[in-house]
């Protein structure tokens, strides 16, 4: 069992590890421009893109959790019909957020409230990597389906051919043609349409066989948009309260002060980093629990977490030693800026203790996702928000920065605990 699930989770983590890899170059790019102002910006424009793109990721969860019971079933038909109707819902999608990206980004900095200085060069950040955002919806659609059927190797492949490009047009737009943050901007925008591009010549060359059963009549089907959109309904719901605990930790971050958006931010790149490696273990899990459901092999299906949680438990503790020893030194690197790694360092207590108590958080949804519970996620989820916003506005007064960091922790910790209680009551009607 260990040997299936490191085939699906090793792929999985070199994907997502080119993602919060990627991050960190941007603030490490950002943090060695000449002032401390662009990382703000950064992370402020980061914020809105996460709070749009993370509120879209039921079209990676649902699609994954439908393609994988549909291969569980051995019907080919509904794989392709579940891609579709994921693509078509990701374009639209993605074309009415260009639309309305002045109303966006207005609305986004009036809960902000960051410094006139950050929202300025955000701004320059924000319009244009909007024009991605028909291109990052898709490759939810297209990583989610990868997933589904068994393939972690499809979007490793593309991941790391993205961020390398992405990476290297950052550094070209920045220090060559020196365009500062939209450089920066630049260089994800391209990597997002390279991206596209790849995944879609992957899909004809790999699955070239299954355009037989590709028709636009499926995108007529309101029965099968109907089943598509009440599982993704709960997801996108748990997305938003999820986003929701995000921007505010941002938001209180911005209202802090500089330093302390520039500081939070940094440390926040440690529960990304993390956050991530552990998704390649929730991906496997989604794939492996939605084949399992699909065809009603729940004898597999107990194995498959069992052991999950034996990988989940030793990685949360290797991480948490290494950023308990090394915590210093990686903020050296993301950063030049003594003052930003000084204030930092005052809360990186916070930072070590987040693979503990966010592990079991990611395990637990990648195992909902695959046998589409997408309701009790999210009421896990609410519960955990709740916890954080309750426990921070009660000690906010008296703790500070420090209170944001323990809500935040706290919530982790819920999100794990629900969602455990809540599988042993699904558990019982298997």
């Amino acid at each position: 069992m260990d040997k299936e699930i490191l085939r699906l989770a090793v792929p999985n983590i070199i994907t997502n590890i080119t993602v919060p890899l990627l991050a960190m170059a941007d603030t490490a790019i950002a943090g060695h421009l000449p002032s401390f102002l662009y990382i703000g910006a950064v992370s402020a424009a980061g914020v809105i893109f996460n709070f749009l793109y993370w509120n879209f990721s039921f079209l990676r969860m649902g699609t994954s959790g439908f393609t994988a019971q549909a291969v569980g079933a051995n019907n080919e038909q509904e794989c392709v019909n579940v891609l579709m109707r994921a693509l078509f819902t990701a374009v639209s999608a993605g074309v009415i957020l260009i639309l309305l990206q002045s109303f966006i980004f207005k609305a986004a900095f009036f809960f902000l409230q960051a410094s006139p200085q950050t929202q300025a060069l955000a701004a320059e950040y924000f319009f244009i990597y909007i024009w991605s955002a028909p291109f990052a919806l898709a490759m939810f659609a297209f990583t989610g389906w990868f997933i589904g059927m068994q393939n972690a190797k499809a979007p490793m492949v593309i991941s790391i051919s993205a961020n390398v490009v992405n990476i290297i047009c950052s550094l070209l737009f920045v220090f060559v043609f020196r365009l500062n943050i939209k450089g920066i901007a630049l260089g994800s925008l391209a990597a997002q349409i390279f991206a596209f591009i790849l995944s879609a010549f992957i899909w004809f060359k790999f699955y070239g066989k299954l355009k037989k059963y590709a028709s636009f009549e499926v995108l007529k089907s309101l029965r099968g948009f109907a089943a598509f959109f009440k599982v993704n309904r709960d997801i996108f719901l748990r997305s938003f309260a999820l986003i929701a605990v995000t921007v505010f930790f941002t938001s209180v971050s911005a209202r802090s002060g500089d330093i302390y958006l520039s500081a939070n931010n940094l440390l926040m790149q440690f529960f990304i980093l993390f956050s991530y490696i552990m998704d390649g273990f929730a991906f496997a899990a989604e794939a492996l629990s939605g084949k399992c459901f699909g065809a009603r092999d729940f004898g597999k299906l107990k194995v498959i977490i069992r052991r999950i949680f034996v990988w989940g438990i030793a990685l949360s503790l290797m991480f948490t030693a290494v950023y308990a020893v090394f915590a210093g030194g990686i903020l050296g690197l993301l950063t030049d800026k003594s003052e930003v790694v000084s204030a930092a360092l005052k809360y990186k207590a916070w930072a070590v203790l987040v693979p503990l108590a966010g592990f079991a958080a990611f395990l637990w949804d990648g195992i909902f996702v695959g046998i589409t519970a997408s309701r009790q996620m999210r009421d896990a989820m609410l519960l955990a928000a709740a916890g954080f916003f309750g426990l921070y506005f009660l000690l906010a007064s008296r703790l500070g920065n420090n209170a944001l960091w323990l809500s935040f922790l706290v919530y982790l910790t819920l999100r794990g605990l629900a969602e455990w209680i809540l599988y042993r009551r699904i558990q019982k009607k298997f």
